[in-house]
């Protein structure tokens, strides 16, 4: 009877068999199955997992395979499902406890089980096959307690393993539901935002602030532009102040994402996620990928939001790379070995200055000492389809120093713009259903539920004429335009509405 076990492929997961072969040949241990040096590795971990643990290693030529054997086998988290595969060829193990069951670990040398990355996938990649109880270690079980419908084995050790499978002294399973409590129990490893900005902190920038409660409402990227030191970082950085808390099928998918990524094998993320990549990050950490295939930052600012301070510092390359997760909410990485497909539905929150220097077309912040070709080589970083796909554009202007430092945190106002948030997203669950912003739908779901008044598509054919908008940009309006409208809980789009979408494109001229 084969083990199964579980490798992570990607952001899911997929089910290995792993058989074992005894002859009485040289004492030898070889794993056979496509396996990397970390699987191969496996071996000489046993060897000191048995001996630590008391229990006898065969002394025979003792062979493991891991099937499929034309699927790459990059993962140490195989130890535990080959040891129990090596106790079920040569003990008197209960055969019974292996049916409908995977084994997912690392193994120590002193015969402990050490946790794994990417659990959750694994979990639920074992559930949708059919699995129905792991085995894992006991510092993967917190993040397991998320899914429901699991019967969870917590191993500590081989030693606690084998005397299970033997039936000397059996280990109490644990039964997940899935429900909120699991998240109220992992409360001591929840890291709260240290210094946290809140709107009410950002002095003045009264459309800026609008701009940032309607991309947060409906779910639309934003760029803010402005001359150095206005706010727009700051603003920025406010932003997840106003999103409504992860649901709980968030959460789940969140931390994932994240345990894939990190070695934080006991951290269950509860809030939304604020990825800022510096614009000398590489490639592969902001798109993903690399060596070990890792969801960059793209990815682990799903359901939450991606900050690009100054957008046209970053790379060409990756500026590009952001087409696909803006337009699709998912990213495709495709290296030689494998395609891989993760989730980034996320948030753009851009800023952005008018020039090199950071004062064109602002005299009164400062005298601007830019060539008229450096600022037209500036602006024309950011490509065509990219602006296309940014859905709100706003100016910081310069704040008065005299009311500097009058600002402090206004808890009132603040809870008042999370509700209308919370009102106007909750207007789109009930349009679209769970997990659907206005930003997230296809143009068919669109034009059935826009309700667009006569008047404003009078306004909004006109304006896009003189506009030169594309389609892309057109539709991308109208969207603007409805979570307008449900943050005035209005079924229909006015021509108040399209007019304020329409305000918030932008005004620089058109890269060439």
């Amino acid at each position: 009877m084969a083990v199964k076990s579980l490798i992570a492929v990607g952001a899911g997961g997929l089910v290995v068999d792993i058989e074992c072969h005894l002859s009485n040949n040289l004492p030898n241990i070889i794993i056979v199955g496509f396996a990397n040096k970390a699987v191969d590795e496996a071996r000489e971990r046993i060897r000191g997992a048995f001996a630590s643990s008391k229990l006898e290693l065969p002394r025979k030529r003792i062979i493991i395979n891991l099937a499929p054997a034309d699927i790459p086998k990059a993962d140490s988290g195989f130890d535990l499902a080959i040891a129990a595969c090596i106790l079920q060829a040569s003990s008197n193990v209960l055969k019974d406890l292996f049916q409908q069951a995977a084994f997912i670990g690392e193994l120590g040398l002193d015969g402990t089980a050490r946790p794994v990355r990417g659990i959750i996938g694994k979990l639920l990649a074992g559930r949708e096959k059919g699995l129905a109880t792991f085995y894992i270690p006991v510092a993967n079980v917190q993040q397991s307690l998320l899914i429901p419908g699991l019967h969870i084995i917590p191993i500590a050790s081989l030693r606690e393993l084998a005397d299970h499978l033997t039936g000397l002294k059996s280990i109490s399973a644990i039964q997940t539901d899935g429900a909120d409590t699991a998240v109220n129990s992992m409360s001591h490893n929840v890291e709260p935002r240290s210094g946290r900005v809140v709107l009410s902190m950002v002095v003045g920038q009264l459309q800026a602030k609008r701009a940032l409660e309607i991309a947060a409402a409906g779910g639309h990227n934003i760029l803010l532009s402005g001359p150095p030191g206005t706010g727009k970082s700051m603003l920025a950085k406010a932003m997840p102040s106003i999103l409504p808390p992860l649901g709980r099928e968030e959460i789940l998918e969140v931390t994932h994402l994240h345990s894939l990524a990190s070695h934080d094998y006991d951290r269950i993320i509860t809030e939304r996620p604020l990825r800022a990549p510096h614009h000398s990050a590489s490639h592969a950490a902001i798109v993903g990928g690399g060596a070990a295939s890792k969801p960059g930052e793209i990815t682990l600012a799903h359901r939450g939001i991606l900050f690009f301070d100054e957008l046209p510092e970053f790379g060409r390359a990756t500026l590009e790379a952001l087409r696909q997760p803006l337009e699709d909410r998912r990213i495709t990485v495709s290296r030689v070995r494998d395609t891989i497909d993760y989730p980034a539905n996320f948030i753009l929150v851009a800023t952005a200055n008018p020039c090199p220097c950071g004062y064109h077309g602002f005299a009164t912040a400062g005298p601007c000492r830019c060539l008229e070709p450096q600022v037209r080589q500036y602006q024309q970083r950011l490509s065509g389809p990219i602006i296309d796909r940014i859905d709100l554009y706003t100016t910081v202007h310069e704040v008065d120093h005299a009311v500097l430092l009058t600002s402090v945190a206004d808890d009132a106002a603040d809870e008042a713009v999370r509700q209308r948030i919370h009102k106007a997203r909750q207007l789109q669950k009930n349009r679209y259903g769970l997990g659907f912003l206005n930003a997230d739908v296809s143009n068919l779901q669109l034009n059935q539920t826009a309700k667009l008044e006569p008047a404003a598509k009078v306004v909004l054919d006109t304006a896009a004429t003189r506009l030169h908008l594309s389609a892309r940009a057109y539709i991308r309006t109208v969207k603007v335009a409805r979570t307008i409208a449900d943050l005035d809980e209005s079924p229909a789009i006015s021509p108040a509405h399209l007019t304020e979408a329409l305000a918030y494109r932008p005004h620089l001229p058109a890269p060439v």
